[in-house]
């Protein structure tokens, strides 16, 4: 059976750090395949997520679903 991906976008706010907190500490990695992605730092990756649809971060993708978490930052920002 092959794990879901989901992936992670952040900006390394404290929203998006306690987003990051509960979400790797709840999520099963034997089912899900995690990648976290800070945007403040990997700013090449910006297209990327705006494609998944990600509007503002922490925000979560899973199988082409966008999640909004919470509200740190609005993709704007970091650009």
């Amino acid at each position: 059976m092959s794990k879901t991906i989901a992936t992670f976008y952040h900006a390394g706010c404290p929203v998006c750090l306690d987003a990051e907190s509960a979400i790797t500490r709840y999520l099963d990695t034997t089912k899900v395949n995690l990648e976290v992605v800070h945007l403040g730092t990997a700013k090449n990756r910006v297209a990327e997520a705006e494609a998944a649809g990600v509007k503002s971060v922490p925000a979560l993708v899973v199988g082409g679903q966008t999640l909004h978490l919470n509200f740190g930052a609005p993709m704007s920002a970091l650009k």
